[in-house]
C-alpha cells in the first residue's frame, strides 16, 4: 500500500538504525508510521510504502517496508522545509526571501542556478554555493534509500552507509558495490553480490573474488577463529561466487601482494590471515617475549620467609601447589595460573595482594566484565576494575575494534602486578591492548579456567598461550576441602573428565546440597518448572530471593525456553504492573520499574554516579555489554529510564537509548559470558 504525505511529529527516532515512529499526515488522514526512516525529520513529504498493522498496546500502524522523500510540492511546504536546518545558512526570514522571490522556480534555482541567490539580503556568492550543495548533498541523501533498496538493503544501513561513504555514495557503489560489506554488517554477502551482478560485475571480476575470499575470513571470525587452512577458504570461496579454485588462487596473490591478507605455512598446512588479525597476533607474541625478557625488578629474595609470615599472622592457609605458584610468579615477570572450580586461585591472588603490598608495590585487580570484577573484588576484599575501564579504551564498535586503521596507543598502567581473572573471557584484540599497558618490569599474572568457554570474540588466547609452552604455567588440579562440599564444583570437574554427573545415591544423604538436575520430557513442563522455581520454591529451599540471588541460563533466543519468551512470562509474574506506574514499551518490550536489565553493548559516553565506602559521590563515563542491572524509575514526562547496576552505580537513559539494553531475567549462557 502507498501512502503520500508530510511527517508532522517525530515521536521517535532511533540514533543508531533510524527506526523510528512518526505521526503522518497522509491525503487520508493522520497515522503513525513505523519503520527504518534515516534522514527523516519534521515537516518532510514521504511517499512510503508498507501495510497496516495492529499493534497490541498502540492500536493501527502503518508499517514501512520503503520509502521515497520527496521535493516539497506546496510553497508553505518548500518554506517550511528550507527553515527545517538541514540546509546550512537558511534561516526563517531567508527562506521566506527566497521563497517568495523565485515561487515555484526555486528548487531549481538552488540546484542549477545558485548564483542568482545573491539578489537575496544576507546571501553572498560563496553562501549560494554553499546552499546549493548542502541542497543537494540532502538530495542525495534521500537517494541512497531507495538505491539500496532495490537490492532489498533496507533504509536501516542507509544512514551508515552515507556516513562511510559521504558524497557520490550511489555512484561509488556502482563501481564497487562489495565495499558495502564492511559497512553493513548483518546484510548477507549473497544478497550484495546479487546486487553487483545486476550492475554489471562479471562472476570472476577481481573485485567480487577478493570480496568472497575476505568475506570468508571475515565469517570464520564470527565463530573465533583468527585464521583459516587455505584450502578450506578455496572450496567456501569457489561454493559461494561459483568459480574455478584457479581464480580464487590468482585473488589471493592479488591480496597478499597488496599486503591486505597474510599466508603462513605452519604444521604442513598452510593457514590464511587476514592482515589486521595477523598483526595482533604478531604484535602479542613480541609483547610476551620483551615482557619475559625484562629485567625482574619486583623480585623477593626471602620470598619463603614472605610465605611463612602470610600463613602465621592471616587466614591464608596455601597448599604445595599454591606456594608453587607464589614463587614462580616471584621468578617469573609473565605467569599464567589454571585451574578449575575450587582448586584455589582466588586464595593465590589474595596471597600475592598481601605479600606485595606489605613491602609496598601496587596491586593491580581486572577482570573482562562488571560482573567478573566485582566477584574478584567480593572475593579479595580488592577493589577490582574492568580491563575496559583500566586500559581506557575508547569508543569502539564491532567493526573498530578489529579495523587495522584502529589504534591503540595503550594507557600505561599505574602498578607493580598486575592481575587479571578470567583471561579465557579475553579475545586477541583485548588481549593485545592489555599487553600494550603493561611496563617493563611489571608482573603480569594471567588467571583463569582453561576448560571454560573461548572467549566471545575471535581467538582461544588462554588455551592457545598455555599450549604454546612458551609461557610458565602452574596447573591447579586439586579441589579443596571446602569446595569439595559444593556438588556444582564436583560435577563440573566430572563434565571436563567426559563423566556423567553425581547419582541421586551420591548425593540424596548430604545436606546442604546446591546441585539438583531436573528432568522433564517437554517444554511446557520445563517451563512451568522454572516458574515454580522463580516464584516461591528456591525461597523456600534456601531463601533465595530471585533479584538478588537467581540467574537463570538457557542456551537459545528462540522458543518457548528461549530468552524472548521466558523474560516476557517472568517479568509478569515477578513484576507485574500491578499499580499502574509508568512504563516504556520499545521493539516490543515493556520496561518497567524493578525490571533487571543487561546492557548489551558498550557504551563509553553514559555518565553515571555512585556513593563510595565513605558516603561520597563518585562520577564517571561509561557502562559496557554484560553490565546487570534494575530499573529504579521511568519517567514518562522526562522520557528517561533510571538505572542501578549491581556495582551500585546508576546511569540515566533517555528512551531513545533502550536498544542498548534487555531484560535479564533470563540471558543466554553465550551473554553469560559477558557477565
Amino acid at each position: 500500500m502507498e501512502l503520500k504525505g508530510e511527517i508532522e511529529e517525530i515521536i521517535y527516532q532511533n540514533e543508531v538504525n533510524s527506526y523510528t515512529v512518526a505521526l503522518f499526515n497522509s491525503e487520508d488522514g493522520e497515522v503513525t508510521i513505523v519503520g527504518y526512516l534515516p534522514f527523516v525529520d519534521k515537516g518532510d513529504t514521504l511517499k512510503v510504502l508498507g501495510e497496516f498493522t495492529e499493534h497490541k498496546d498502540y492500536g493501527m500502524q502503518f508499517k514501512v517496508n520503503t520509502f521515497e522523500k520527496l521535493i516539497p510540492e506546496t510553497l508553505v511546504a518548500l518554506e517550511r522545509y528550507l527553515v527545517s536546518g538541514k540546509i546550512k545558512g537558511v534561516g526563517e526570514k531567508t527562506a521566506k526571501r527566497i521563497v517568495k522571490t523565485f515561487g515555484e522556480d526555486t528548487i531549481n534555482i538552488i540546484k542549477n542556478e545558485p548564483e542568482k541567490l545573491v539578489q537575496i539580503k544576507g546571501i553572498t556568492k560563496e553562501k549560494a554555493i554553499e546552499l546549493a550543495e548542502s541542497f543537494i548533498e540532502n538530495q542525495e541523501m534521500w537517494q541512497i534509500v531507495g538505491f539500496l533498496a532495490r537490492f532489498n538493503i533496507g533504509a536501516e544501513h542507509a544512514k551508515r552507509v552515507y556516513e562511510k561513504l559521504g558524497m557520490n555514495t550511489i555512484e561509488k557503489i556502482e563501481e564497487n558495490p562489495y565495499i558495502l560489506i564492511e559497512i553493513t554488517r548483518g546484510v548477507d554477502f549473497k544478497q550484495i553480490d546479487d546486487m553487483a551482478i545486476k550492475v554489471g560485475i562479471n562472476f570472476d571480476n577481481q573485485k567480487r573474488v577478493e570480496s568472497g575470499i575476505k568475506y570468508g575470513l571475515i565469517k570464520s571470525t564470527y565463530s573465533g577463529n583468527t585464521c583459516i587452512v587455505k584450502q578450506n577458504l578455496i572450496e567456501f570461496v569457489a561454493m559461494l561466487l561459483n568459480v574455478d579454485s584457479e581464480v580464487i588462487e590468482d585473488n589471493i596473490i592479488n591480496l597478499r601482494a597488496k599486503g591486505e591478507i597474510v599466508e603462513e605455512k605452519r604444521d604442513g598446512e598452510e593457514w590464511i590471515y587476514l592482515e589486521s588479525f595477523y598483526d595482533v597476533e604478531e604484535e602479542i607474541v613480541y609483547r610476551i617475549k620483551r615482557l619475559q625478557e625484562s629485567k625482574n625488578s619486583k623480585y623477593i629474595k626471602n620470598i619463603d620467609n614472605k610465605l611463612n609470615e602470610l600463613e602465621k599472622n592471616s587466614d591464608i592457609e596455601l597448599s604445595e601447589k599454591q606456594k608453587e605458584a607464589v614463587k614462580e610468579i616471584n621468578e617469573n615477570n609473565l605467569l599464567i595460573i589454571t585451574g578449575g572450580p575450587g582448586t584455589g586461585k582466588t586464595t593465590i591472588i589474595k596471597a600475592i595482594i598481601d605479600i606485595y603490598e606489605e613491602i609496598g608495590k601496587k596491586v593491580v585487580l581486572a577482570a573482562p566484565t562488571g560482573r567478573a570484577a566485582k566477584k574478584m573484588t567480593e572475593a579479595t576484599g580488592k577493589e577490582a576494575s574492568t580491563l575496559h575501564r583500566l586500559l581506557g579504551i575508547g569508543r569502539l564498535d564491532d567493526e573498530g575494534i578489529y579495523s587495522k586503521n584502529y589504534t591503540y596507543e595503550g594507557t600505561p598502567i599505574d602498578g607493580d602486578i598486575v592481575v587479571v581473572d578470567e583471561l579465557s573471557m579475553v579475545d586477541m584484540f583485548l588481549m593485545n591492548y592489555l599487553l600494550k599497558s603493561v611496563f617493563r618490569g611489571t608482573k603480569l599474572i594471567l588467571v583463569g579456567d582453561v576448560d571454560q568457554l573461548p572467549s566471545v570474540g575471535p581467538g582461544n588466547v588462554l588455551k592457545d598461550l598455555i599450549d604454546s609452552g612458551m609461557i610458565k604455567t602452574v596447573m591447579l588440579d586439586k579441589i579443596f576441602r571446602q569446595a569439595a562440599k559444593s556438588k556444582i564444583v564436583l560435577n563440573a570437574h566430572r563434565v571436563n573428565k567426559g563423566e556423567p554427573f553425581l547419582s541421586k545415591d551420591d548425593i540424596e544423604n548430604e545436606t546442604n546440597q546446591d546441585f539438583f538436575y531436573i528432568s522433564h520430557k517437554s517444554q511446557e513442563a520445563i517451563l512451568k518448572e522454572v516458574i515454580s522455581l522463580c516464584t516461591g520454591r528456591l525461597e523456600k529451599f534456601g531463601q533465595y530471593d530471585f533479584f538478588k540471588n537467581i540467574q537463570i541460563l538457557t542456551p537459545t533466543k528462540k522458543g518457548i525456553l528461549g530468552t524472548k519468551e521466558l523474560n516476557k512470562e517472568l517479568q509478569g509474574y515477578l513484576n507485574p504492573n500491578i499499580y499502574n506506574l509508568p512504563e516504556k514499551a520499545n521493539s516490543g518490550v515493556i520496561y518497567r520499574k524493578g525490571d533487571r536489565i543487561m546492557q548489551i553493548k558498550n557504551n563509553y559516553d553514559i555518565t553515571w554516579e555512585k556513593e563510595n565506602a565513605l558516603g561520597k559521590k563518585e562520577y564517571g563515563n561509561g557502562v559496557f555489554n554484560g553490565e546487570i542491572g534494575t530499573i529504579i524509575k521511568v519517567d514518562d514526562k522526562e522520557k528517561i529510564i533510571e538505572i542501578r547496576f549491581d556495582d551500585e552505580k546508576e546511569a540515566i537513559y533517555e528512551f531513545s537509548e533502550l536498544d542498548q539494553i534487555e531484560h535479564s531475567y533470563v540471558i543466554t549462557i553465550h551473554k553469560s559470558q559477558r557477565k
